[in-house]
């Protein structure tokens, strides 16, 4: 089942105000990418997102999201599983993202999931908010 680029962007906007939330347009586009897969959980109704690109035996996990009220549940952990095996279906051999320093819960998942912290990107987020660059070898 294809996800909605609706539904995705409004899952989405719930999950972020900083950086800009994707559009309907933007998810559209990245559902037609053949190098894109966009796990939406549950499928009819989604309540969590991951986007994520397989390039030359590399994946970079572009976003992962978490409506509000569903927090706390799994969801993230989920979504980001199957991405994970998703990147590991299409032959990546290591698996990149970015992080905002002061995102606690995210870097407690990709923490628990393996991932290392291999770069710093000083005040990518403005205001002083560093983005981190997380790895994890074979996905």
């Amino acid at each position: 089942m294809t996800p909605d680029p609706q539904a995705l962007a409004a899952l989405h906007a719930a999950a972020f105000e900083h950086p800009r939330p994707w559009t309907a347009a933007e998810f559209a586009a990245l559902l037609r990418d053949p190098g894109i897969s966009v796990i939406a959980l549950p499928p009819r109704s989604p309540q969590a997102l991951a986007v994520i690109r397989t390039v030359a035996g590399e994946a970079e996990l572009l976003t992962i999201a978490v409506t509000p009220p569903a927090r706390g549940q799994g969801l993230g952990r989920a979504v980001l599983e199957r991405a994970l095996s998703r990147a590991r279906q299409s032959g990546a051999q290591a698996v990149f993202l970015e992080v905002a320093a002061d995102n606690t819960a995210a870097l407690r998942l990709y923490g628990r999931a393996g991932f290392l912290q291999v770069g710093r990107r000083p005040g990518y987020y403005g205001a002083g908010i560093d983005a981190l660059i997380l790895r994890r070898t074979a996905p």
